[in-house]
């Protein structure tokens, strides 16, 4: 099933995500939606509170980079209560997007090499290390789970030179071509 995924604005996109267990409601149900949604958004990431799920759980699928990075023919990964051990390199820029906050691309620095610890789709732990373009999405998606957007590693001037276009997607005035949910804020009666 298609998820909605949440626009930018939305309160939990800023949320630190709790850890799940093997036993979380529908799970391999909401990873094979979560799965759907990413492809239908044309996404190669997507992390649960960008569907509005405040948990600790992002999918990626690097494959279709693999005529860049060879070795990323078949990389589709489940990430469960994911923490990154080590980040290593020389911090490289890259232009990135985000589901969540679409039409907007900047160039974002992050270092080339991390080892992340991980549960997958089966509960079995994982320390892995990678590198290059798979490991700038992971670092991307990890981050949605600590309540970080990519905007954020922005300088102020950037941030201010995009804020016409970040309350544009706030206040759903944006055609994406996929199904999003934008936040609506309770007025507070006088």
């Amino acid at each position: 099933m298609f998820l909605p995924i949440v626009a930018y604005g939305d309160p939990i996109l800023k949320d630190v995500g709790e850890e799940i267990g093997p036993n979380y409601p529908n799970l391999k149900e909401l990873i094979e939606n979560m799965y759907e949604t990413m492809y239908a958004s044309r996404g190669v990431g997507l992390a649960a509170p960008q569907i509005g799920l405040s948990i600790r759980l992002f999918i990626v699928d690097c494959s279709s980079f693999e005529e860049e990075e060879p070795h990323l023919a078949g990389f589709k990964k489940t990430f469960i209560n994911a923490e990154i051990l080590e980040e290593e390199g020389e911090e490289w820029l890259f232009s990135e997007g985000c589901l969540s906050i679409p039409e907007v691309r900047e160039e974002i620095a992050r270092k080339p090499k991390i080892t992340i610890c991980y549960f997958d789709e089966n509960f079995v732990e994982h320390t892995e290390t990678y590198e290059g373009f798979a490991a700038r999405v992971i670092q991307h998606e990890y981050d949605h789970t600590e309540g970080i957007l990519f905007t954020e590693y922005l300088s102020p001037l950037r941030r201010r030179m995009i804020k016409r276009r970040l309350s544009d997607i706030m206040n759903g005035k944006i055609k994406p071509g996929y199904r999003m949910r934008f936040y609506k804020a309770k007025k507070v009666k006088r």
